[in-house]
């Protein structure tokens, strides 16, 4: 069993938590053991249980954003000691792209990134396929690292010196036992800051705008009758169009009201929709375990009060495009 350690920054949780749920199947199948830092019993030192784990990990996941890359503790530290490991053939390491961000030229940007060609998690219409594709590069680099080559490589033998990640890959059965007995009951109810609450906002408004202009340019791949215009105005808003046999078949405007107006995230009807003319809107809530999108219920039909921002995104689009298909 590999022993898998995350580096990331908190402001990127929750797309760590997504990509772990989507690692549940490696896990099931006793290929890897999943570690971070809130897995931290209260009264532990921080510094020395993240130490530890980072320096038994076989493979670690760079989770790359701006946030990441701004982080002190995860680039000077976590990141720092990880490619020294990674230098020293001690371990492998992995740099995920979530966001957006000039990490080329950083000391891991010579190595192959997942999703494929360094495609942000952020930029995928629907974020379970870019989650397919990191849990199929790591379920690669284990089998690579578990070949009888590799170990011979990185000095790896079924001995009583073999290094305490390899060790546990010979004894997988009293690992796997050990890691499963605990409670999966571990969520605990919290307040969110107005400025989570905004970060939360703008990282929605940036899917939706990823969202319709992907899906705008596959609609026109897929139908060589229709035509598409996707315009970002500025950073806070951006219209769509479709036209069928040249004529103007559906259109909006969305733009960010922010939180303090009418709700969040808002949709007109008709790419000079104004602020004042509203059809719809996104606002930011919680439940005290995380943050959603809720929308304002104009649409007149039945959804989840509770949205994800692929949700979200699906629920605008839906209604964008609804008049080609009635």
């Amino acid at each position: 069993m590999a022993r898998l350690f995350f580096s990331y920054s908190h402001r990127d949780e929750d797309l760590r938590n997504e990509l772990e749920t989507h690692l549940a199947a490696l896990r099931r199948q006793g290929v890897i053991e999943t570690w971070h830092d809130r897995r931290i019993v209260a009264g532990s030192d921080v510094h020395d249980e993240i130490s530890e784990h980072l320096e038994n990990a076989d493979i670690i996941l760079l989770l790359v954003s701006p946030y990441f890359i701004a982080s002190d503790y995860c680039y000077d530290v976590e990141m720092e000691r990880a490619m020294q490991r990674h230098n020293n053939g001690e371990a492998h390491v992995i740099p995920v792209i979530l966001h957006p961000s000039d990490w080329h030229n950083l000391p891991f940007g010579r190595l192959l990134a997942t999703p494929n060609d360094g495609k942000p998690v952020s930029k995928f219409p629907n974020q379970h396929d870019a989650f397919l594709e990191i849990t199929k590069a790591i379920r690669r680099a284990i089998e690579k690292l578990s070949s009888p080559q590799e170990r011979n490589v990185r000095g790896g033998s079924e001995s009583s010196n073999a290094r305490p990640s390899e060790r546990s890959m010979l004894s997988m059965q009293e690992t796997d036992v050990r890691s499963e007995t605990r409670s999966g009951n571990l969520r605990i109810k919290r307040s969110f800051t107005d400025h989570e609450k905004d970060a939360y906002l703008d990282e929605a408004f940036e899917y939706i705008a990823n969202y319709f202009e992907q899906s705008l340019a596959e609609l026109k791949r897929r139908n060589p009758e229709i035509e598409t215009r996707f315009k970002r105005i500025d950073a806070n808003q951006f219209t769509a169009a479709i036209y069928a046999g040249g004529n103007a078949a559906s259109s909006c405007r969305i733009w960010m009201g922010g939180r303090q107006t009418f709700g969040g995230i808002a949709y007109s009807v008709g790419e000079k929709g104004y602020s004042n003319g509203i059809n719809e809107s996104l606002s930011v809530d919680h439940d005290g375990y995380s943050l959603f999108l809720k929308p304002l219920g104009m649409f007149m039909r039945r959804t989840e009060t509770q949205l994800t921002n692929e949700g979200g995104a699906e629920y605008f689009w839906s209604h964008f495009v609804e008049p080609l298909q009635r």
